[in-house]
């Protein structure tokens, strides 16, 4: 072998190796601000979610009555492998983050190379959330129902699409057991919608039924190992079939054939709207097109005259044919 081609052969190997390193996704660095540590792929998320987690942070603690004095850790990551490796987990392919209280961080996928579905800011509050909680109650856990719907009130995320699903359910015979929920994260997108949404509504009436103080023993029963029947006994007075069944008539007296009527109305509503303005915009996209042509035809006009522009009918000395 001459040295010409062992030259080309380590040319060769050094283009692939640097194109190899070139293309290897390198994992953020930690920026750490005051309650939060940051791995963003993109800084300029750093302010926001540090605002939106901040806001989270003082809402919490008055919910939950605790001091959340830990630094959790916040990746918002533009590569799908290492948000997987981040989460140590399986994750249905509708999510977009997720929360792992044993090593207290959040993971979300980067809304710029990801749709969300949601905004950050609501993502962000939603996962804090579940931390919160996990650090609340120890090492034991709320259901998943309290957990998955202190999240949404947090973080304001309850939609019309909610209110839809919710009426449907109550139609269709639709609300799912509270128990049921524990295993949200195997669900299709539209069952884990209508077990996100009966959460929310589920924990709003906790909290507007029997207060802030029940809520709160419930967390301390729960933390102490007991059972979810036990906890709810003791904060509420019913067991978890009694508050289940209460739940349900609250939902069913909100949600109704009438409810769906309506909100199915207003989707149609929409979509009329909706019509009626892109109609609007083409006729008015189409009259601003044809006034442009008639200028453009004034100024290229296609009727040649080389006679007397007063009296094109006359002859004059441009059109010597006509004598």
């Amino acid at each position: 072998m001459n040295t010409k081609t062992v030259l080309t052969i380590v040319l060769f190997v050094v283009l692939v190796v640097t194109t190899v390193t070139a293309d290897k996704y390198r994992p953020p660095e930690p920026v750490e601000r005051e309650r939060f540590i940051f791995y963003l792929d993109n800084p300029v998320y750093m302010e926001p979610a540090d605002s939106v987690l901040a806001q989270t942070r003082v809402e919490l603690a008055k919910l939950l009555r605790d001091t959340l004095d830990y630094k959790a850790k916040v990746y918002i990551v533009d590569d799908i492998d290492y948000f997987r490796k981040i989460i140590r987990g399986r994750f249905p392919d509708w999510g977009a983050a997720a929360a792992y209280p044993p090593r207290q961080l959040i993971a979300i996928k980067s809304p710029d190379k990801f749709n969300l579905g949601k905004s950050l800011s609501e993502l962000l509050a939603h996962e804090y959330t579940h931390l919160a909680i996990a650090a609340r109650c120890g090492f034991n856990r709320p259901p998943r129902w309290f957990d998955e719907g202190m999240a949404m009130m947090t973080s304001t995320e309850w939609s019309w699409s909610d209110n839809l699903a919710m009426s449907k359910a109550a139609v269709f015979d639709g609300f799912l057991p509270l128990v049921d929920i524990e295993k949200v994260n195997r669900f299709n997108e539209a069952k884990a919608h209508v077990a996100y949404a009966q959460s929310y509504l589920t924990v709003r009436y906790f909290y507007d039924e029997y207060g802030i103080n029940a809520v709160n023993l419930f967390l301390d029963e729960i933390s102490t190992g007991r059972t979810v029947d036990q906890a709810l006994v003791a904060a509420t007075g019913s067991n978890y079939n009694q508050f289940e069944e209460e739940v349900n008539r609250d939902l069913r007296e909100h949600y109704n054939l009438l409810s769906l009527f309506t909100d199915t109305m207003y989707l149609w509503l929409g979509l009329a709207i909706l019509v009626v303005v892109g109609g609007f915009l083409k006729y008015r996209k189409r009259r601003q097109y044809y006034k442009q042509w008639e200028e453009d035809e004034k100024l290229h006009s296609t009727d040649f005259d080389y006679g007397d522009p007063d009296n094109p009918e006359q002859p004059d000395d441009d059109e010597p044919w006509r004598r």
